[in-house]
């Protein structure tokens, strides 16, 4: 038997080929630009998450085991420098009844602020208390769960609830 020989054929890629690509290849780098400064510009404002997005989980998750790890990991809640911290609070309750905490007539002069009021809420929320039990880096954070009854006090601004200050069982 006589062996067969087989000649493969290669093609390359030429320059004609290419260049149909070049302005998509550019528009792609400009468009990442662009969207890299526009997320910098973003973090530059210093606009942080809302008291909200930190501390409102109405209708409360349903997260039967370690609620306050996925918690604070889902909404990635670390203190500076990313240390964990020592205690957080969920409050579950619905948002504009939190938001009407700022017409609150119990006010009072918030602790460790010389001039900056803190309103109370008039009624009992729950909430669910995070307590450190692990941990010193986020997001290396262990934390208690305590389900309580209480009222919040918050700081307020023209659209409402800006900090939640501490709550009183």
């Amino acid at each position: 038997m006589l062996p067969v020989r087989t000649t493969a054929k290669t093609t390359g890629v030429r320059a004609e080929d290419v260049k149909g690509l070049l302005p998509l290849m550019i528009l792609m780098v400009v468009i990442f630009l662009l969207l890299l400064f526009w997320e910098n510009e973003l973090n530059e404002k210093g606009e942080g998450p809302t008291m909200e997005q930190l501390h409102v989980d109405y209708p409360q998750s349903d997260i039967p085991v370690r609620y306050c790890n996925h918690m604070v990991l889902q909404r990635v809640i670390r203190g500076p420098d990313n240390t964990c911290k020592t205690e957080h609070v969920f409050i579950h309750e619905r948002p504009r009844n939190i938001n009407k905490v700022c017409a609150s007539s119990k006010k009072r002069i918030c602790q460790n602020h010389s001039s900056i009021l803190c309103y109370q809420s008039m009624t009992k929320f729950k909430m669910t208390v995070c307590g450190l039990i692990g941990g010193t880096r986020y997001p290396a954070c262990r934390y208690s769960v305590s389900s309580i009854k209480g009222f919040i006090m918050v700081t307020c601004d023209d659209m409402g609830p800006v900090s939640l200050q501490r709550y009183v069982e």
